[in-house]
């Protein structure tokens, strides 16, 4: 997609002065120089234009309020003195993966005062003997080069994950997730032994009462068979005195005597 009508696309019907944030990286520029930026976009504070076959920053418009430009990954070798003339209130600065060769193409950035960040990843400047020392000497407003600093300290927002909080955040939601899982697991196994001591219960229950049943049921059935074995005379006085009653053969000894 050419620059210009990705332009149109990431204004979205808004003005120019409108817009902090613009991102053309990958778009295709004409002749290898910036097309379709003006100076209406006086609001720009980023801008990011990686791998748009850039040779120039030549046709970059005064950007006065731009604090941040991506510049990674073009074809770009020199002229960066428009940068201090355009973009005076620069900030951070990405040249990576570009074809600066020299210490000295750098030297224009001098009269960016509040450069703080500077990245050369991938460029032939960077292979140079003592080229960190050269460059903190050049630049001496520089923070970082290379995300680094002259003592070789990391640059806090090149990696938030190097510092390992990430990984401890990480690790204690991890953990307490862990702790909770283990807890339900817990209450889960907790509730499945009272339930199956509930069961117990009820099926001694049901044999206890199956039991008693059983028992009176024997019971009943050795008298029958005693009954049985007992002479005629003797369980019919047997069978009365279960009922309450007298036998009249005993009425009429009674009587007798």
């Amino acid at each position: 997609m050419e620059m210009e009508k990705r332009l149109t696309l990431e204004l979205r019907n808004k003005k120019p002065a409108e817009v902090k944030e613009l991102v053309l990286d990958n778009c295709r520029s004409d002749d290898g120089k910036i097309v379709g930026l003006s100076s209406d976009f006086e609001n720009l504070e980023f801008l990011s234009m990686i791998n748009v076959n850039l040779l120039s920053v030549s046709n970059l418009p005064k950007l006065n309020k731009l604090r941040k430009l991506e510049l990674s990954d073009n074809r770009i070798s020199g002229g960066l003195e428009v940068l201090a003339e355009r973009t005076p209130n620069l900030t951070h600065l990405n040249l990576s993966g570009n074809k600066i060769k020299d210490i000295n193409t750098l030297e224009p950035l001098k009269k960016l005062p509040n450069l703080h960040s500077l990245d050369l990843f991938n460029c032939e400047v960077t292979m140079l003997i003592n080229y960190r020392e050269s460059m903190f000497a050049l630049l001496p407003q520089l923070t970082y080069l290379d995300g680094f600093d002259a003592d070789d300290q990391e640059a806090p927002d090149s990696d938030p994950e190097a510092d390992g909080d990430g990984l401890d955040d990480e690790y204690d939601e991890n953990g307490e997730e862990g702790e909770e899982e283990d807890d339900d697991e817990e209450d889960e196994l907790d509730e499945e032994v009272i339930d199956d001591e509930e069961e117990d219960e009820d099926d001694l229950e049901g044999e206890e009462e199956e039991d008693g049943v059983d028992d009176e049921e024997e019971e009943d059935e050795e008298d029958e068979d005693d009954d049985e074995d007992l002479p005629q005379g003797e369980k019919r006085k047997r069978d009365l005195e279960d009922e309450g009653e007298e036998d009249p053969e005993d009425e009429e000894d009674e009587e007798d005597d």
